[in-house]
């Protein structure tokens, strides 16, 4: 059975980005929680769903959410490196793999 394991960092990141949508809108942090959640179910199903972000990384979009899922299928575990925004910071997670 397959697990979605956060990176400490990506965890951040996703909390982070969920309070900045719930203080733009009510109810807007939770709909970003539940599209990041329905993201990484489909990986567990699916896990080479993403498309390929260099060699050993794949990214998944969350839609409706300028928001990428990277991550790493590694075995049963898909290991989520970045909640990255996707015009912010490139290649700030590097570090990370």
């Amino acid at each position: 059975m397959r697990v979605v394991a956060f990176h400490p960092e990506a965890e951040t990141e996703l909390i982070a980005a969920a309070e900045f949508y719930e203080e733009q809108t009510p109810a807007l942090g939770h709909d970003f929680i539940a599209a990041v959640r329905r993201g990484y179910r489909r990986l567990l199903k699916f896990p080479n769903t993403g498309r390929s972000f260099g060699r050993r990384l794949r990214r998944l979009l969350v839609p409706g959410f300028p928001y990428g899922l990277l991550y790493r299928a590694d075995g049963e575990t898909i290991y989520v490196v970045a909640v990255m925004h996707l015009h912010r910071r490139p290649g700030y997670w590097r570090t990370r793999i």
